[in-house]
């Protein structure tokens, strides 16, 4: 037998899936275990819908969903197809909605999917009962279509046996078996099953199995209504299961598919009922299977008036069934994906719908075989991507209840979560406050976007500040004021603080910790103390993992700038055993410490007067650190600057934090310091160029394309990935790249298709903002590396406008360094 011994706990599309692609890729000794008959054993996949609409806002789901169309177009069980590529069409009522399908439209072009706005004519073609006088438009995508759940189940599960899986169906696992902090088997009503890795695939009983090695999932089952109508005289007579398109109508929470002469309505505009793991049933005590609720017909009927007006011909219709069917919802909306990092071999693949299924086992089988994925990239589904308090059972609850609710809402990309807040706030807060602050969340924090009290900067005579993202409509410029281009130009002249405490911060000490940080770091750290140094964290194929700085406090002691709890996950995996490289622990030191930004070209004004020590430009230089004192604060300040003017990072523990500010404060005064918010921020570091990593850069890229590769120090001791980072050094064929709109007051929001001169999709839009320096939106973008060059012409799709724009030398501002370094 090829690979080590598997067990995957769950036998739905997801499981079915995993053990199919893991014997493709070899391994056999696998054995999947479910406690229902197979091909439907009770879980969510044997009641689903099967209804695959693409495309997403996140090109990670969209691909896994690409590819799970993919894959079960290539199936069959006797002869009957696993996908019924019908289409899809999603339709518009209201003008907000329309302009929203123009947007994903451009999400879809993107990421590779082919689709189309079309007219109510159109839209009329391919769905014959809407009533053609509500429909303004509609999205079509040809490739979408129905999944038939449990014959993909089926399909996959018996291709697996063929290459050796073993199935275990009306299996009940009892208990997942551990010691010394890793797996050794499953205990099953059959017996035991022993194992190196175990996979949980149990969907809504996830919870539950994670629960057996001490695992929190943040993971709520909630109730979903989906009800069939007896025969539609319109489709009398049908003699296959669908012919047009699935139909989505998001503005009333609704989907329909055909089955026959029948419609199948499924509606999210009732009520939350989230289901307590210990409420759902067990196989044979459920009358109809555990993953189905009793039909609530009062949750139902605004969903009925709402089908006859926009659906006349269901008038003549009844519903003639229903149920209340369980899925899982997770507090961000993205799969649970990855490793335990308590249990060595215990790894999860859970919130997982039938229209990502396939995609995440091949995911899951890459990432178990060959160390990491290679098809799509993962950082935003890892399951060790929470905080601690994502992890609290009423914050999950209450955001998959809310997730629910919002599911077809026309969300912003900077929409915050409204409730629960605040949860996190800097010592900072009631003076941001105090200025008016505008909050958004970060990870939980409170972070001001811009502040009121610096309102009557933006009518100053020497600055033009236009307003970006009205065009086609104000809806984009939500989140938006004028106060952040005053920010952002005051802190080029000024000076200005921004809080930059929700970013993580992580501790790395010990005799061996210069030793662990130049095995995991692609550029020198182990330098002297008080050196600062950016570098990069990549996996075992090169490809980034994060970017961090290191900075030197001590001969033994580090502090690292990280991106968040993925890098402490990352660290954490990678120290050393043994004594072979000496004692290194890494810590997570954000909730004690706080941090704020001090730049601007009158920064060492108002820092210089409040220390004995030297920081003019000789006695720290950029890029290095001191420990000192501000005041009666003690502060560690680092000569960092994001936003590409001259400055500091100054951080104190969290007892000291409103000192801080205060001392700051009242020292700026006579310098005409402000308070800056994140909006300003952007905008800056995307003048000079700064990567961000999620946005920017994610697992899927390397430094050289991403521009990153002069942080890649070649000669210096072997680190993680360096090998392969070598190898993609000149096999670079897609460039991250920086594009200015030529369109006066232009800019975009971010996930935009970008086009060649011929019109043909050619990249997609990271980041974006307006640069109120250089008088400009800014868009970074991947494009293939051959119109990476400056000045070449191209357009961004916005909306269902394309924009000119150009691809420009970076960075835009202070390409010398010199008011970094003055």
């Amino acid at each position: 037998m090829a690979g080590p011994q598997v067990v995957i706990i769950g036998a739905g599309v997801v499981g079915a899936a995993l053990a199919d692609e893991l014997s493709i890729k070899g391994w056999d000794n696998v054995t999947l275990v479910d406690q229902g008959p197979l091909p439907e054993p009770g879980g969510s996949s044997s009641h689903a819908p099967g209804l695959v609409f693409q495309t997403t806002a996140s090109k990670t789901m969209t691909e896994l969903a690409s590819y799970t169309v993919e894959k079960l177009c290539s199936l069959d069980v006797e002869g009957e197809p696993c996908f019924l590529q019908v289409g899809g069409l999603e339709v518009a009522t209201t003008p907000a909605r329309l302009a929203e399908l123009h947007r994903r439209a451009g999400w879809a072009r993107a990421w590779g999917v082919a689709a189309e706005v079309v007219d109510p004519d159109r839209c009329l073609e391919l769905a014959p009962l809407l009533d053609r006088d509500q429909v303004l438009g509609g999205l079509h995508v040809p490739t979408d279509g129905l999944a038939k759940a449990v014959r993909a189940v089926q399909a996959q599960v018996t291709r697996a046996a063929g290459r050796g899986v073993r199935v275990l169906e009306r299996t009940e696992v009892l208990d997942v078996l551990t010691e010394d902090g890793r797996v050794t088997g499953v205990a099953t009503s059959a017996g035991e099953l022993p194992a190196e890795i175990v996979v949980c695939c149990a969907g809504i009983w996830g919870q539950k199995v994670a629960g057996m090695v001490g695992m929190t999932l943040p993971l709520t089952p909630l109730a979903h209504q989906l009800a069939w109508t007896g025969q539609v005289p319109a489709l009398a007579g049908q003699t296959e299961e669908a012919l047009r398109p699935i139909l989505r109508h998001q503005e009333a929470d609704l989907y329909y598919r055909e089955h026959f002469d029948q419609l199948a309505i499924g509606y999210y505009g009732h009520r939350p009922m989230p289901v307590g793991v210990t409420e759902i049933l067990g196989v044979d005590d459920a009358e109809v299977m555990p993953s189905v609720q009793p039909f609530t017909e009062e949750d139902f009927a605004e969903a009925w008036r709402e089908t006859n007006s926009l659906l006349p011909g269901t008038a003549g219709a009844k519903i003639e069934e229903g149920i209340n069917g369980l899925f899982s919802f997770t507090t961000d909306d993205m799969p649970l994906l990855g490793e335990s990092n308590q249990v060595k071999g215990f790894w999860v693949a859970e919130a997982v719908w039938v229209t990502h299924s396939a995609g995440v086992g091949r995911a899951m089988a890459e990432w178990l075989v060959d160390g990491h994925c290679s098809s799509f990239d993962l950082h935003a589904c890892d399951v060790n991507r929470f905080e601690q308090h994502h992890l609290a059972p009423d914050y999950v609850v209450a955001r998959g209840c809310q997730n629910f609710v919002e599911i077809y809402d026309i969300k912003h990309p900077l929409q915050p979560m409204e409730d629960p807040r605040p949860l996190r706030t800097s010592p900072f807060y009631q003076r941001q406050r105090e200025l008016g602050g505008f909050f958004l969340e970060a990870g939980g924090w409170e972070r001001p976007h811009w502040y009121e009290a610096n309102a009557g900067l933006v009518d100053r005579d020497n600055w033009d500040i236009p307003v970006p993202n009205n065009d086609p409509n104000d809806w984009a410029a939500q989140y938006w004021s004028p106060i952040v281009g005053a920010e952002a130009q005051y802190t080029r002249e000024a000076v200005a603080i921004y809080d930059m405490t929700a970013l993580k911060r992580l501790e790395v000490s010990g005799p061996g910790a210069a030793a662990f940080l130049t095995r995991m770091c692609t550029s020198t750290v182990d330098k002297s103390v008080g050196s600062v140094t950016y570098t990069l964290l990549l996996d075992s194929d090169g490809g980034i993992r994060s970017d961090i700085t290191v900075a030197r406090l001590g001969r033994d002691q580090f502090q690292v700038g990280a991106n968040g709890n993925l890098d402490l996950d990352w660290l954490t995996r990678h120290l050393p055993t043994g004594d072979a490289d000496g004692s290194v622990a890494v810590r997570d030191i954000t909730p004690g410490t706080c941090c704020l930004g001090l730049w601007g070209p009158r920064a060492r004004d108002v820092l210089q007067p409040l220390t004995r020590d030297d920081f003019s430009a000789d006695g720290l230089k950029y890029f290095r650190g001191r420990q000192t004192y501000l005041g009666n604060v003690p502060v560690t300040a680092l000569r960092l600057s994001y936003v590409g003017e001259l400055g500091w990072e100054l951080y104190t523990t969290a007892d000291m934090g409103q000192k801080l500010w205060d001392t700051l404060w009242a020292a700026g005064a006579e310098h005409g310091l402000i308070a800056a918010g994140r909006g300003a921020f952007n905008s800056l570091r995307l003048e000079k160029g700064y990567r961000s990593f999620g946005a920017d850069m994610t697992f899927e890229h390397d430094p050289w394309e991403t521009g990153v590769g002069f942080a890649v120090k070649a000669d210096k001791p072997e680190f993680v990935g360096q090998q392969a980072a070598l190898r993609r050094r000149d096999r670079v064929t897609r460039r991250l790249s920086c594009l200015t709109l030529t369109r006066p007051g232009a800019t975009v929001l971010g996930n935009e298709p970008v086009y060649s001169p011929d019109g043909s999709v050619v990249g997609y839009v990271t980041s974006a903002a307006y640069g109120y320096t250089i008088g400009a939106g800014i868009a970074y973008a991947w494009l293939p590396a051959e119109l990476s060059t400056p000045g070449t012409e191209l357009r961004i799709g916005y909306f269902d406008s394309r924009l000119p724009a150009r691809v420009a030398e970076e960075p835009l501002f202070d390409p010398k360094m010199t008011r970094l370094r003055s």
